[in-house]
């Protein structure tokens, strides 16, 4: 598996951005829970980005995401998007039967894989295009104490954004240039695992 990601992406790449180690299991558990409520980082089969979700004041002392926070996934965007399309859903025909097997193993023994990576797809790309900046939230304990510029539980302010899947959420925090750009790339994909040979191929295995 390293040694087929290596040519695909390039040693330095993988060691990078990828987990290598569980890939599969990764792979299968985050695509999964991408659509659902909660995609905890621990399952995440990529590193996590550098830095820290940075936020600016806006209108009536709220908050609202900073325009600098786009700036730490730029690295992650430029390599996903570099990465050749075609091969890359070559090497997922390849290695289906091991992701198929993570699915079941999920708990989800009569189910194909592919239907549900299609319609995490489809989740992600329904995910709004909004205006920016977006205004969120920080989350306080009632007698808790937070240093000044420490870190903490940012939502959103817009109930009906945080009540959005934990993908369109994080592609929502990302920027709406990342996301455009990662949204292009999910198209591609889409198109060439939905339907013919390669949704054939996995319903087969």
């Amino acid at each position: 598996l390293k040694k087929a990601l290596d040519e695909l992406l390039g040693k330095k790449s993988v060691l990078s951005f990828v987990l290598v180690d569980g890939l599969a299991r990764r792979f299968v558990a985050t695509v999964n829970n991408l659509g659902t409520d909660s995609a905890t980082a621990q399952m995440w089969p990529v590193r996590r980005t550098d830095g820290r979700f940075e936020t600016e004041a806006h209108a009536a002392g709220s908050s609202a995401i900073s325009a600098r926070n786009a700036d730490r996934y730029a690295a992650f965007v430029a390599f996903v998007t570099s990465v050749d399309t075609q091969r890359a859903v070559a090497l997922y025909v390849r290695l289906y039967p091991l992701l198929q097997r993570a699915y079941t193993d999920l708990g989800f023994p009569d189910k194909y894989f592919n239907d549900r990576v299609v319609e995490v797809i489809d989740n992600l790309l329904a995910t709004p295009d909004l205006a920016e900046p977006i205004k969120v939230k920080l989350v306080t304990v009632e007698g808790a104490t937070r240093p000044p510029g420490a870190g903490g539980l940012y939502v959103f302010d817009d109930p009906a954004l945080e009540a959005r899947s934990s993908g369109q959420k994080i592609l929502l925090r990302m920027g709406r240039q990342n996301a455009t750009k990662l949204k292009a790339k999910l198209t591609d994909i889409r198109r060439r695992i939905a339907q013919g040979p390669v949704a054939r191929a996995a319903h087969n295995q």
